[in-house]
């Protein structure tokens, strides 16, 4: 917020400068607030390099979004990777190595946001390994369970 002094036939004004956006600029003058824009461009430009900076993110790949991933294990079955959806804790792991668990069933809980969700196997198969443990905190596509 920038103050200037103006003296106008003999009056003087008190101006604040709150706010510009682009060529308009939001201004108190002896209190009172006003739209006003600004025709001279290089008096825009100068202005409004004071803007607020915002961040820009990249775009999430299609690989981390809670999708599993196949790949061949060297005895020529293919495994299913079940990754984290999105990152929370392990509130409850319902498999073991060995288990067989059909398309639907409930692999595990977990919390995010302060809710409690469920993970589910995407295909059946046998569990082949169980990457984490009922406290663990993940990250979304973190690897949490391979099925063959």
């Amino acid at each position: 917020m920038k103050k200037y002094s103006f003296s106008i036939s003999g009056h003087k004004y008190e101006v604040e400068i709150n706010d510009i956006e682009g060529k308009i600029a939001n201004i108190s003058v002896n209190g009172t607030e006003y739209e006003v824009e600004i025709d001279d461009e290089k008096v825009t430009k100068k202005i409004s390099k004071a803007k607020t900076p915002f961040l820009k993110r990249t775009s999430v790949s299609d690989a981390v979004e809670g999708k599993s991933v196949k790949t061949k294990t060297s005895d020529g079955n293919n495994l299913i990777k079940i990754s984290a959806p999105l990152p929370g804790s392990i509130v409850k792991v319902n498999v073991s190595v060995g288990d067989t668990v059909k398309a639907g069933d409930c692999l595990l809980l977990m919390e995010a946001m302060k809710m409690e969700n469920k993970v589910s196997a995407e295909k059946g198969g046998v569990i082949k390994s169980v990457k984490v443990n009922a406290g663990d905190t993940v990250l979304q596509g973190d690897v949490l369970f391979e099925i063959a």
